[in-house]
């Protein structure tokens, strides 16, 4: 299973369609998606730091305090420029451009980690 989180509706449903076959549950805020942890696990997530509520930072910081949590891995996809960031230390094994992000981009992280 792969979490989409992002409040753009539309972004989300981009993530999804080029997640092609896979399950995936998509959250619009950070709230919904630490919910969506109580039950089964991701395999992948992709998630915005620019969310409603609470931001991407603060459910990453949440994400890796939990020993099973923390070692799911997690692609931003943002039109930030996070390069400034270290974005390692939350577990995070790729980050998008989503001004530039094409579906084969997307398609790279569910095929290594998602399969």
């Amino acid at each position: 299973m792969i979490f989409v989180i992002d409040s753009n509706v539309e972004m989300a449903d981009c993530i999804v369609r080029a997640c092609e076959n896979n399950e995936v549950r998509i959250f619009h805020n950070a709230i919904e998606a630490m919910q969506g942890l109580s039950g089964e696990l991701p395999e992948l997530i992709f998630m915005d730091v620019m969310l409603t509520g609470p931001d991407g930072f603060s459910f990453l910081n949440e994400l890796i305090s939990y020993e099973d949590t923390s070692k799911v891995p997690v692609v931003v996809a943002s039109a930030l420029d996070l390069e400034k960031y270290n974005l390692d230390i939350y577990g995070v094994v790729g980050v998008l451009n989503k001004d530039t992000m094409k579906p084969e981009d997307v398609r790279k992280y569910v095929t290594k980690y998602a399969q």
